[in-house]
């Protein structure tokens, strides 16, 4: 191969500059010209392509987000979306393309390769949702994200004596709500893998009251529910005054750790290697720190485990 094209698609993720830094510079240490793809799988259908140098992936190992842009597209959902891309493609002569980003993007990718085309994916998402993977990039920097966060209301929450419920991202996957909750000490963790009645949340508040406890924090991952809903629950079961933080988009955002950093890298280098080597619907994962390969097939059709006996752990030791 002589030419490929990197994209990333769906929600940014700290750690993904560094990922088409690493793709670009692999690139041209096999002699290969890199193309970026701009704004996802839309830039894709419509030609938002452009050539990368060496000097185009310079200064951005430390920035988050992502200097491709995202979008989320669903035009390409279709037949028609999808050989406009194809055709885009051969236009400016690629011959296998890398996705940057989560599930959705990997399906996107996983037809493109259906179609004839070869491609590689990479995975890029916060949420740590993606089977067949230990860690996906943007995890372990949003994970820090959060930590950071609920110390610092730990100590208004100490101050003022206050129970208080924080939402973190989690649609479907309680990831970044279980270890954030385990590293910073909550008292519940609210996760969609486990069910966690409100009789069991209270007798932990009651618990930590009756040993002289004078405040707590609640983690709840967004796909269960709303804080607000918890806040006001608790307030009516027991009239303490309670309050709700909602971290949101900051959680995506920031410069990427070390460890997203180093993943990436490694990611982003293993992908052009793979295309490079004739391989193609596949994507790239890291299993006991050692890069891997899995066909899209087999990730796509398996579903996310939380390794539960980390929430178990969690639960004793917030007694």
């Amino acid at each position: 191969m002589q030419k490929l094209a990197v994209l990333t698609s769906g929600g940014d993720a700290p750690g993904m500059n560094a990922a088409v830094r690493a793709a670009v510079r692999r690139a041209a240490h096999h002699g290969v010209q890199m193309y970026g793809v701009y704004h996802g799988y839309e830039g894709l259908m419509s030609g938002d392509i452009q050539e990368m140098s060496l000097g185009s992936v310079g200064d951005i190992i430390q920035r988050g987000g992502t200097i491709l842009y995202s979008a989320r597209s669903e035009e390409f959902k279709t037949e028609a979306g999808q050989q406009r891309a194809v055709e885009q493609l051969s236009k400016f002569g690629i011959e296998g393309l890398i996705v940057i980003g989560g599930d959705g993007s990997f399906r996107g990718a996983q037809k493109l390769t259906e179609k004839g085309f070869p491609t590689i994916g990479v995975p890029g998402t916060i949420d740590n949702d993606i089977p067949c993977t230990d860690f996906t990039i943007g995890f372990d920097t949003a994970l820090n994200t959060i930590v950071d966060a609920i110390d610092k209301i730990r100590d208004t929450a100490t101050s003022h004596e206050r129970t208080y419920i924080i939402e973190v991202m989690g649609r479907d996957a309680g990831d970044l709500a279980l270890w954030a909750g385990l590293a910073a000490g909550a008292e519940s963790i609210i996760i969609p893998e486990e069910e966690q009645d409100m009789e069991d949340i209270l007798e932990r508040l009651h618990a930590g009251q009756r040993r002289g406890k004078k405040h707590s924090i609640i983690i709840v991952a967004e796909g269960v529910g709303s804080a607000a809903s918890y806040a006001d629950a608790i307030t009516k079961a027991t009239g303490w005054e309670t309050r709700v933080t909602v971290l949101g988009h900051i959680q995506r955002g920031g410069s990427p750790t070390a460890m997203d950093r180093m993943l990436a890298s490694r990611m982003g280098a293993a992908a052009v290697d793979y295309l490079i080597e004739g391989k193609r619907d596949r994507m790239v994962g890291i299993q006991n720190n050692q890069i891997v390969e899995v066909d899209f097939k087999e990730a796509l059709a398996q579903k996310h485990k939380l390794d539960l006996s980390v929430y178990q752990l969690a639960r004793t030791l917030s007694i």
